[in-house]
């Protein structure tokens, strides 16, 4: 098993959940999407996710798509599954059932019922006993969805509690000074050093977000190759280089984030480019209008466009 450590780098790209039309897994299309984020560079996956549609698949639907994910994959990069639930019991079962099938570790987002700084932290006492000492796990700090603020000081606690917490996906906007700060700590030997991913819509910070010291990024977009070239320009220190090419897909990556219909917009992509068969969402779910998609293929084609005058 590729386990999930602090030394976590690159991108970790959040995937879909593949339909078919009539709202069944696809697990063909399940299949081809993971050699296509593989073969553009991806070091990591992340199944199961808030835009993986998990809530929508049944207990069972779960454990075939991680399987047939994790056969797929076949150990060549790490796989996190989410593994948030709304009680400990369904938590500890599926973290259970996906290290079992051999999946790297789970990420794991507070409660929305918790809101002062003592209970998080008290919430993350009962995930450490739930999931016990084995089990690597991600904190996913996503305020838009969770409603749950979390300051860096408590971030702090939480890893300094939390041993087998090996990576933070970092996705509050404005996010920057919390990311700072957490880094800054460890900096200063006041915490442990833990893999920083970024996740805020499609990468939307991700040139600041490694300058601030973040290790790569943990989200999805229809082009994941670009936050795989970003991060590989950043790294070799080409740092133009990696808002140039950002900067290409900024306002393609934008207009994914649209709530209510950005996940219909990264599938109907995805689905464009042969990624899945289709680009269904389980219902309930939104549809695209006329008007949505000639948006999208205007933007596609000034992307194409702007890509070709920075490879020149």
């Amino acid at each position: 098993m590729n386990q999930l450590t602090t030394d976590a780098k690159g991108v970790f790209v959040i995937a879909v959940t593949p339909f078919n039309d009539a709202g069944e897994l696809d697990l063909p299309s399940t299949d081809h999407m993971v050699d296509f984020y593989l073969e553009r560079g991806a070091t990591g996956l992340t199944i199961l996710g808030i835009l993986g549609e998990a809530t929508k698949l049944t207990a069972e639907e779960s454990r075939i798509f991680v399987k047939r994910v994790l056969a797929r994959v076949g150990g060549r990069v790490p796989v996190v599954v989410g593994a948030s639930a709304p009680g400990f019991a369904p938590m500890g079962e599926l973290s259970e059932s996906v290290m079992q099938m051999g999946a790297s570790g789970v990420m794991v987002a507070p409660a929305s019922s918790v809101r002062t700084d003592d209970q998080i932290v008290a919430y993350f006492s009962m995930v450490n006993e739930t999931l016990g000492g084995k089990v690597p796990w991600v904190l996913q700090d996503h305020p838009v969805s969770t409603g749950v603020q979390m300051s860096a000081s408590v971030i702090l606690n939480i890893l300094a509690s939390s041993p087998q917490c090996v990576m933070l996906k970092h996705e509050d906007s404005p996010g920057l000074a919390k990311l700072t700060a957490v880094r800054a700590a460890s900096a200063r030997g006041e915490a442990r050093r833990v893999s920083i991913l970024t996740g805020n819509g499609g990468g939307l910070f991700l040139p600041e977000e490694l300058t601030r010291g973040a290790d790569g990024a943990m989200t999805g977009f229809a082009y994941p190759e670009m936050m795989v070239d970003v991060c590989r320009a950043h790294a070799s220190g080409d740092v133009e280089l990696a808002h140039d090419i950002f900067d290409a897909y900024l306002p393609l990556a934008r207009y994914e984030q649209q709530n209510g219909i950005g996940l219909a917009v990264r599938k109907y992509i995805m689905a464009q480019r042969g990624i899945i068969a289709s680009a269904a969402l389980r219902k309930p779910g939104p549809k695209l209008s006329a008007l949505d998609i000639a948006d999208i293929e205007r933007l596609v084609r000034r992307q194409e466009r702007r890509l070709k005058e920075i490879q020149s």
